[in-house]
């Protein structure tokens, strides 16, 4: 059996971990950086345009930027969110981009290794050794390190084998197909728009989406309902829209978490982020900024740790987290819980987003990720509007 050391191994190379690995390495810290061969998630890959300028990512990694959303009430009706004419929905192939940002971390000096982890254990100075194997087939490789960060996924075998509770973890299930598509169909899609569709029969208590890629687009969904087709919606949606005949480049599907998890450190030297940790948007199910944004978070926590050796510093990762993006996460989790329980709230959700006011608060948010507090009036015609909704009154008009 080989034996290598590190200062920090990190088990999970998307963008959590492809970013936790290479803040990392710029500072000077030997990074291993474990992956999988050949995963890709599921994931309509939305990046608000801030992802670029807080992470330096190159304009070039985008395959798409789409102007508008249209948001798909069960009745069918449909309502356009124009983004605006400086801003954008940038669109990523996670299989690229992700790639990008592990060779990234390379080239800050963080080791690339290609394996699977399978545990921990720890030797006779009380340090972990992190066990792998490059397959199955292959012997088991152990690498000697000082913390251990887990970026392996929303069912972490780091979190669930070292966090307590970390397997209770509630998520929803993704499936999405990636396809070959046309510019427009008679049918209803159009290459320059998101579509995100709430209606019970596509997912009884999530959302479907058709994004635009460029040559491709992603039609998914998700659904935390045990027995409900996911891959039937996709097949309803591709018919709906015209988009039967297109060629399937892949298929995917993985767990989206819903809720970030309440500790992300055993308090000693493991530490968790991106899906591990919980860390997507609720209502949304957007992840990658929130993953790189957590992935850097708790790089700074490793580079705390490393240095002082003080397993406290650790716990100050998920603390200046939540302290940052916990009220948005707050919000829509409430937001998923009410209006996406039944098809009569989806349809009274829908109405709502035809409010100028939402449209541009909701946008703002998105493109700052932030609550945006500048126009205190329109927050108050927003709720008052939204009260209307809740109880079945006639929307207030602003």
């Amino acid at each position: 059996m080989t034996e290598t050391e590190f200062d920090i191994v990190v088990v999970g190379g998307g963008p959590a971990g492809a970013t936790a690995a290479h803040d990392l390495a710029s500072k000077g810290h030997s990074v291993l950086l474990l992956d999988r061969a050949g995963r890709i998630k599921p994931c309509g890959g939305a990046v608000p345009p801030r992802l670029l300028e807080d992470f330096d990512v190159p304009v070039s990694l985008l395959v798409a930027q789409a102007r508008s959303a249209r948001m798909v009430a069960p009745s069918g009706r449909a309502v356009d969110m124009p983004v605006g004419d400086t801003g954008y929905v940038g669109m990523v192939d996670r299989d690229v981009f992700d790639e990008w940002l592990r060779e990234r971390a390379a080239s800050a000096g963080a080791e690339r290794r290609t394996g699977t982890f399978d545990h921990i254990e720890r030797d006779s100075s009380n340090a972990p050794v992190v066990y792998y194997r490059e397959d199955r087939w292959s012997d088991m490789k152990k690498i000697r390190t000082k913390l251990v960060i887990g970026a392996d996924g929303a069912r972490s075998a780091v979190a669930r084998q070292n966090i307590e509770d970390a397997d209770k973890m509630p998520c929803v299930f993704a499936y999405h197909e990636v396809i070959r598509s046309p510019e427009k169909t008679e049918e209803g899609f159009d290459g320059a728009r998101c579509d995100v569709l709430y209606q019970g029969q596509l997912s009884p208590d999530f959302y479907a989406w058709i994004f635009p890629h460029g040559s491709t687009s992603s039609v998914g969904v998700g659904s935390a309902h045990k027995g409900f087709s996911l891959r039937g919606a996709v097949k309803e949606m591709r018919e709906d829209f015209g988009l039967r005949q297109c060629e399937t480049v892949r298929r995917e599907g993985a767990p989206i978490p819903l809720k970030p998890l309440k500790k992300w450190d055993n308090g000693r030297d493991v530490i968790v982020a991106g899906d591990a940790a919980g860390v997507v948007a609720p209502a949304s199910g957007e992840g990658i900024y929130y993953a790189m944004t957590g992935g850097r978070i708790v790089a700074e926590a490793a580079h705390e740790f490393v240095v002082s050796a003080n397993p406290a510093v650790l716990k100050q990762a998920r603390k200046r987290f939540m302290r940052e993006h916990g009220k948005v996460f707050f919000i829509l989790r409430m937001m998923q819980h009410f209006w996406y329980s039944s098809d009569k709230r989806r349809e009274r959700f829908v109405d709502m987003c035809a409010d100028k006011d939402v449209q541009q608060l909701t946008w703002q948010a998105y493109m700052n990720k932030r609550l945006v507090r500048a126009k205190p009036m329109a927050h108050i015609r927003i709720f008052l509007k939204d009260c209307a909704h809740l109880l079945g009154l006639k929307a207030v008009k602003g």
